[in-house]
């Protein structure tokens, strides 16, 4: 099994991580428009099966020769590259697994179907933490009801410890943070897809041991789900948990402007106040600290004719021996498992679906507990 990895960023160090220590493959190639990004991944895991190289991701000709010799490539890039890279792997006749995290770029990533079919190429967006795993435990827990009427899920990636002004520290980029918090969520409501604002409905939610938190509307976690369920469920909906009194502080920021992409001339220079803001997010907000990953997913329903509520639960913290974060952890193992599972034939559909439809949960819920990223399940009724 060989496997190709663009991007040399945390997540792209994540799933080599994994795909080194966690599982058997033949060769490992990291591909980053950076040689020395690349190469100091190679460097630092330290296997003879990890080699790098640089390439530009918006070079589709480079980037399908490069494909060719590989049997799945993962994307670790930002969002607005996996369309590129999804007609790359197509034409490349090579497996393709990403991140994901933008509705409107998988939506074109689906339509790309039939050109998948035809090439035997099998494609899934959105193989990270939310989207991704959460979308296959959400399929898993609904299987045990005889009528499910509401999915609720709730995730967030959070510091161990908080500091003031908003109790956050950055765990993946901040533009796909600032899009989380600014576009609309889509969630299901009485039966039909609609579009809830986000940084709105907050709700206060509990964890064993963990001091108040919220959890609010914010864009992206559902992904395909509605799509999924549509039919099927009365509601579902993705929030993000974070300590409380975060939301509020954002979103006063957003209401300010701070997240437009309108362009300001102040004394005669060209500002855009989104591109300003991010750079002060990213030099005045702490990362790389201890962090840990909360995941919820309750499911409301019917078995054997009575009510039954059924909750999904993990906590995942900062993991000292590996020195990968949860949030490394928690979305990039699941990218490599599922890519795994693409090259060892066990995803048997071709063209380009959602993980929900065509990964095993069963199979993918034991290698994430191999991995120790261990599910509670609590019958609540």
């Amino acid at each position: 099994m060989k496997v190709l990895v663009f991007g040399a960023g945390r997540m792209g160090y994540g799933v080599v991580y994994d795909l080194i220590y966690n599982s058997e493959v033949e060769s490992v190639m990291v591909a980053d428009r950076f040689f020395d990004k690349a190469s100091a991944i190679a460097r630092k895991i330290g296997s003879e099966k990890v080699s790098a190289c640089q390439v530009d991701v918006s070079n589709s000709e480079e980037v399908v020769k490069l494909m060719k010799e590989y049997d799945v490539a993962v994307s670790c890039v930002d969002y607005w590259h996996n369309l590129r890279l999804s007609e790359a792997a197509i034409e490349a006749g090579t497996h393709f697994c990403d991140l994901g995290g933008n509705i409107f770029v998988v939506e074109r990533q689906l339509k790309l179907n039939e050109k998948a079919k035809q090439a035997g190429v099998s494609v899934i967006p959105d193989c990270g933490l939310a989207p991704g795993m959460v979308s296959i435990l959400a399929v898993h827990g609904a299987k045990d009801f005889d009528k499910i009427e509401r999915i609720h899920i709730r995730v967030g990636g959070l510091p161990q410890n908080p500091k003031p002004p908003l109790n956050y520290q950055l765990v993946y980029s901040v533009e796909g943070l600032i899009n989380e918090y600014v576009e609309p969520a889509r969630v299901i409501r009485n039966g039909e897809i609609v579009e809830i604002p986000s940084m709105t409905e907050i709700e206060e939610i509990y964890f064993e041991g963990f001091p108040p938190l919220e959890a609010f509307q914010t864009s992206g976690g559902t992904s395909t789900l509605p799509e999924t369920f549509f039919g099927k469920v009365k509601e579902l909906d993705y929030k993000t948990i974070r300590y409380a009194g975060h939301c509020e502080k954002f979103k006063t920021m957003i209401d300010l402007g701070l997240c437009s992409n309108e362009p300001l001339t102040i004394d005669g220079q060209r500002i855009v106040p989104r591109a300003f803001f991010t750079r002060l997010l990213e030099k005045k907000l702490p990362c790389d600290e201890p962090d840990l990953v909360l995941v919820r997913l309750d499911f409301i329903g019917e078995k054997d004719g009575k009510e039954k509520h059924l909750r999904y639960e993990i906590v995942d913290k900062f993991d000292e021996a590996s020195g990968l974060s949860a949030m490394m952890r928690t979305t990039s193992f699941p990218a490599s498992i599922i890519a795994q599972m693409m090259a060892k034939g066990e995803v048997a559909e071709r063209g380009v679906t959602p993980q929900e439809k065509v990964i095993d949960a069963e199979k993918f819920i034991a290698e994430m507990e191999r991995r120790n990223i261990k599910m509670k399940q609590l019958l609540l009724s």
